[in-house]
């Protein structure tokens, strides 16, 4: 088959121009928007929260410390955050991405053009994955910002023992953290990628993923399962908070870690070899 005179398969759609048309979406501007607002939303509502009464000890859960240490706050606003929002904006810049094109009818254009079907699905999943990580990396930030600035700079008392570590030796642990909640959203990012392939509705894909990651979330809570629920993607979600203790403890997060990278190697196969075989009609 004769190639088009100056055609050349690797220079189709370039990430910079894919970069752009997603940046400029709304949907992207509101969920950035709305990230960056949220630990700023939290520090007034602790502001105008009923105040700790004067000799009483506070509790050692991850809210009653929160107040603690710009650290402290950090740690709760992702806690609070990673289980729901930070999914759905995973979902959202993963499941729209393809699904939209299919939605506006412009897919077939594009694999008309002709872009090669794994460039194209190559190159939307850099973007995403980039705009996702963005977002994980945002929030915690911006709080640990907000935090600091509201209940000021000093050492973590960690959650359940109320331990205090010194605030510079926690710091580079918290890189750690946000570490593993990117890599924990790669199940998300991978289910959400697949479901854009299938369907030409991006809210069906983020939803579908959403709905996904809450079944697996309820499932984790049904004791009866046993073991069974280690296995679960959602089961070591909050196995950051080992980073966080006196000596870190590496056994969960290892295994959230290799249980979440397995899974998304796997959909992200899948999606792949199922995309490169379909009818694109819509």
């Amino acid at each position: 088959m004769n190639r088009a005179e100056g055609y050349a398969p690797g220079r189709t759609l370039p990430l910079r121009v894919e970069i752009v048309r997603q940046f400029k979406r709304r949907r992207t501007m509101v969920m950035f928007g709305l990230l960056l607002a949220l630990p700023w939303i939290l520090v007034i509502a602790f502001q105008f929260g009923p105040q700790q009464p004067s000799g009483q000890q506070p509790g050692l859960r991850i809210s009653d410390l929160a107040t603690a240490s710009g650290l402290n706050f950090a740690a709760f606003a992702l806690s609070v955050s990673a289980s729901f929002l930070l999914v759905v904006a995973v979902a959202l810049f993963c499941g729209d991405t393809v699904a939209s094109e299919a939605n506006w009818s412009s897919l077939r254009y594009l694999l008309a053009a002709p872009v090669p079907r794994d460039r194209l699905l190559r190159q939307k999943l850099i973007v995403a994955l980039g705009f996702s990580a963005a977002a994980v990396i945002a929030l915690p930030l911006m709080a640990l910002l907000a935090g600091t600035v509201a209940f000021g700079w000093d050492d973590i008392q960690v959650p359940g023992t109320g331990e205090v570590i010194p605030a510079l030796d926690v710091l580079p642990r918290f890189g750690i953290v946000i570490g593993y909640a990117l890599v924990s959203q790669l199940v998300v990012a991978a289910l959400a990628f697949l479901i854009s392939t299938v369907t030409d509705s991006p809210l069906g894909a983020v939803g579908g993923a959403v709905g996904l990651w809450i079944v697996c979330t309820i499932l984790q809570a049904v004791e009866a399962l046993g073991t069974l629920r280690e296995f679960l993607p959602t089961f070591w979600n909050t196995a950051w908070l080992d980073a966080l203790a006196p000596t870190i403890d590496w056994g969960g997060m290892a295994k959230g870690a290799s249980i979440s990278v397995t899974y998304a190697a796997l959909l992200l196969a899948f999606t792949f070899r199922r995309f490169r075989r379909k009818d694109v009609v819509s």
